[in-house]
């Protein structure tokens, strides 16, 4: 019978290609990741702005929720005249006596990136532009 020998050899670690191989694969990887991370700001600030608006949008429809049965007796409208106290600049206005739409989102948002212009114009941080009509509650 012939019998192969075993190797009295063992194998302890890679071998080059291998590890150039897993060097190739990495190097790949990080081709294609890094773009993504690179500049995060942008997308950052329009994620922010995208959060405050979907808030403001559900504390106009709380408060309209909240208006309903009272205003319907009185002839009232529903929707919330305004949406803060604060009368223009930048949101954290402490000193014009609250916060950018503390009128619809409980303690309003201390956030220096958004502000408020004339006739209920708000600009966030990406530079968006919202405005609240009264007559129809909309912030768009």
């Amino acid at each position: 019978m012939n019998r192969m020998k075993p190797s009295l050899r063992k194998s302890h670690g890679f071998t080059l290609i291998e590890l150039i191989m897993v060097i190739v694969v990495l190097g790949f990887l990080a081709v294609i990741a890094i773009p993504e991370y690179v500049d995060l700001g942008p997308r950052s600030k329009k994620a922010n702005e995208d959060g405050v608006v979907g808030g403001v949008r559900a504390g106009i429809a709380t408060q309209v929720a909240k208006n309903a049965a009272i205003n319907s007796l009185t002839g009232l409208s529903v929707y919330p005249s305004a949406l803060d106290t604060v009368a223009t600049g930048a949101c954290p206005s402490v000193a014009a006596g609250g916060h950018c739409f503390d009128g619809v989102v409980p303690g309003g948002i201390r956030d220096s990136t958004w502000s408020k212009g004339a006739g209920d114009v708000y600009t966030g941080p990406s530079a968006g532009s919202y405005t609240y009509t009264s007559s129809t509650g909309t912030f768009s």
